[in-house]
C-alpha cells in the first residue's frame, strides 16, 4: 500500500460563493493536511483523508474572515476542523474520476461528490514520486448550519447558498 501526503506548499484549497448575486468572493484555507492510500498506480482504489484548519480561512479581508470563523458561519471555536473521508472512487476515463465521501463542517456530516482530474505522476526533487490532481465540487452551506444571511436595502441576498470548491493538490509519495 503506497501512502501519499498532500504537499501544502504546492496545493491550494479554495472556495467561491456568490456575493450580492452578481459577483463572487474567493477564499482559501491555508493550513491543511491529507493522505491518500493506494495500491494501484492510477489511484483508482484510493482511500482519501483530508482536514483543513478553519482558523486558517483567508478571503483577503480580516473582518470577513473573523465573521466566517464566528458562530454565524463555521463556529471555529467549537468546530476547528473541516474534514473529508472518501467512501468510493469511480474512474470515468484515464484521467477523470468521481470521488464520493463524507465531509464534516461545523459538526455536520454530509455526503459529497467531487470531480477529480488526475494530472499524472512524475519524479520530483530528490527522486520523490509526485502526483497532481485538480478537484472540483459544490455544496450548499445551509446543509452545514452556515445559514447567516441578510438582505440588501433592495431585497438582494448578500451571500449565496452554493459554495464552489476548487482544489489543486500535489501529493508526495512517502
Amino acid at each position: 500500500m503506497a501512502i501519499w501526503s498532500v504537499d501544502q506548499a504546492h496545493s491550494e484549497i479554495k472556495f467561491k460563493v456568490k456575493h450580492l448575486v452578481v459577483s463572487s468572493v474567493t477564499g482559501q484555507f491555508t493550513s491543511f493536511n491529507g493522505t491518500v492510500e493506494s495500491d494501484k498506480p492510477d489511484f483508482s482504489d484510493a482511500k482519501i483523508q483530508f482536514e483543513a484548519d478553519v482558523n486558517s480561512i483567508n478571503t483577503k479581508n480580516e473582518q470577513r474572515d473573523g465573521h466566517l470563523k464566528s458562530p454565524d458561519f463555521f463556529d471555529a471555536a467549537n468546530h476547528p476542523k473541516l474534514t473529508f473521508v472518501s467512501k468510493s472512487i469511480t474512474k470515468k476515463s484515464d484521467d477523470e474520476y468521481v470521488v464520493v465521501g463524507n465531509i464534516t463542517i461545523r459538526g455536520t456530516l454530509k455526503e459529497i461528490s467531487l470531480n477529480v482530474t488526475y494530472n499524472g505522476t512524475t519524479k520530483g526533487f530528490g527522486g520523490v514520486d509526485v502526483a497532481g490532481f485538480e478537484i472540483a465540487g459544490k455544496l450548499n452551506r445551509f446543509d452545514f448550519g452556515l445559514q447567516w444571511n441578510t438582505l440588501t436595502e433592495v431585497g438582494g441576498i448578500v451571500v449565496g447558498e452554493e459554495v464552489k470548491i476548487e482544489i489543486a493538490a500535489e501529493l508526495q509519495k512517502q
